[in-house]
């Protein structure tokens, strides 16, 4: 059975979750839970449908990879009921079952069928469970890939669901402990699904998880605060690149040109990622990575032409980004 006796835990915890979502959202807005069925986001759910009921609806995608998904499925569609939420489970339809890069494939078809959801649902945004040991976990990922400030920032409280601009994703949690998450689903009488993903090595954040568990030096809160002072440092960074941008960018018919004299690389960096986004005519929908950039960016200071997404990049003391022609063939 996936509940027992619904016992509500204390008033504090649902008030410290009230604030926590309040702040991201207005208070007597509707809201969208992505629902996996594990502790984290069955805690989510518990802790929505107490501090704002009525306004809650849930969705889980069935990705289809392991023979018990659906039957999670059902027993989240089950919870739903008891707690008097509105669920809907969203199927996920593979031509072909990937056989690399599952985990990233995955997230990419669950957050499509989460935003298509919320839309026709006329949801104004969609939460999910990410908390602060996912964060610190982030953080260390990244970090050992040579991320800047802007990969080091991790999660934030409030952006954008992948693949749809307009569609806000919270993260109400990134304040609370996975171990606070696994209590609360005790305390209202909720057993969780069991994952074995979550214990499979071949996971990077599996491994990074295990390796922070050992790790007792190492604080995941204050690594998982470290990320949120970088999340700090990247909206000054933002807003000192519109500021440059302003003064430093034009239009000149379908280009669009750059001064960079006297700009700080970072900027640079920035303004250009800002350049190719705007024109870009491939890779639509596939995030920017930051190596791509450093390449654009090391040519350009060397003096060089290159291409990138479908834009032409020109150096020189002012740098002219315009759309490349269309390949033959």
């Amino acid at each position: 059975m996936a509940t027992r006796e619904l016992v509500e835990p204390q008033a504090e915890t649902i008030e410290r979750f009230r604030q926590d979502l309040d702040a991201l959202i207005g208070s007597q807005l509707p809201i969208g839970i992505a629902v996996s069925g594990g502790p984290d986001s069955l805690a989510l759910l518990a802790l929505a449908a107490a501090a704002r009921p009525g306004l809650i609806e849930a969705a889980t995608v069935d990705h289809g990879l392991r023979a018990e998904s659906r039957a999670e499925a059902d027993m989240v569609a089950c919870v739903c009921r008891t707690l008097g939420v509105s669920h809907q489970i969203l199927t996920v339809t593979w031509p072909k079952t990937p056989e690399t890069a599952l985990q990233e494939r995955a997230r990419v078809e669950r957050y499509k069928l989460l935003g298509n959801w919320a839309k026709e649902r006329g949801l104004p945004a969609i939460v999910t469970a990410h908390h602060l040991d996912d964060q610190a976990e982030t953080f260390m990922m990244r970090l050992t890939r040579g991320a800047g400030v802007r990969g080091l920032a991790g999660m934030r409280r409030s952006s954008s669901v992948p693949g749809v601009a307009d569609l806000p994703l919270l993260r109400p949690l990134l304040g609370w402990r996975r171990a606070e998450l696994k209590q609360i689903c005790l305390d209202f009488g909720l057993t969780p699904a069991d994952d074995p993903s979550n214990l499979d090595d071949q996971f990077e954040r599996v491994r990074v998880r295990r390796a922070l568990a050992d790790a007792s030096w190492l604080d995941s809160r204050a690594v998982a605060t470290s990320a949120r002072n970088l999340g700090e440092a990247d909206l000054a960074l933002r807003w000192s690149t519109t500021q440059a941008w302003e003064r430093s960018v034009k239009e000149e018919g379908d280009a669009l040109v750059f001064v960079p004299t006297d700009i700080p690389r970072e900027i640079r960096r920035r303004i250009v990622r800002r350049m190719i986004g705007r024109l870009a005519s491939e890779g639509k929908g596939n995030e920017l990575r930051g190596r791509e950039f450093d390449r654009v960016l090391n040519m350009l200071e060397q003096g060089e032409k290159t291409t990138l997404r479908g834009v032409m990049c020109t150096s020189g003391r002012i740098w002219r980004f315009t759309k490349a022609p269309h390949r033959k063939g």
